[in-house]
């Protein structure tokens, strides 16, 4: 079995269906589901139909799940409407399979979905326009003794190193 990192990038949307009666617009948000650790990206306020984020996400992934669970590689996107005087509405919804994608890096040590659009679709099972991700796995990204909390929030994949702490000469 093979440890990784799944980073999602969900870059942007367009045609969403306005859910809204009055006060103009929507105010989209995305939750990203992998098994039972989920993310919510920021709220699009005021970009209504055409929301734009750019926010990556990442997801500690085992190849091959052998955990039994249900739906093992499946990446569920739940496209919100943020409401500050009542619940919020869902907007709709969209899965990514994810299995060829974590057999693509094991094989490689690294694969790319380069960012595409993914449709919606409404409770209603009509299109309700689309959501733009890409996806990149690597594996062994994760140690053996990280915690899965140190993967819970909005913790970056990378950080930046401004050198050793030498003593200057």
């Amino acid at each position: 079995m093979v440890n990784g990192l799944l980073e999602v990038v969900l870059v942007d949307a367009a045609g969403f269906g306005d859910t809204e009666c009055f006060l103009g617009g929507i105010d989209p948000y995305v939750l990203i589901k992998y098994k039972s650790h989920e993310r919510e990206s920021s709220v699009a306020r005021g970009e209504g139909s055409k929301p734009v984020w750019n926010e990556k996400f990442n997801f500690r992934v085992q190849y091959p799940d052998d955990s039994g669970g249900r739906d093992p590689y499946k990446l569920f996107f739940k496209v919100m409407d943020k409401d500050t005087f009542s619940a919020d509405d869902l907007i709709g919804q969209t899965v990514i399979y994810v299995e060829d994608l974590l057999a693509l890096g094991v094989e490689k040590g690294r694969a790319e979905i380069h960012p595409r659009k993914y449709s919606v679709v409404g409770s209603n099972q009509s299109f309700n326009g689309g959501i733009r991700v890409g996806l990149i796995f690597t594996p062994n990204k994760v140690s053996e003794d990280e915690t899965e909390e140190e993967f819970g929030g909005w913790r970056q994949a990378f950080h930046l190193h401004h050198g050793d702490d030498e003593e200057e000469e």
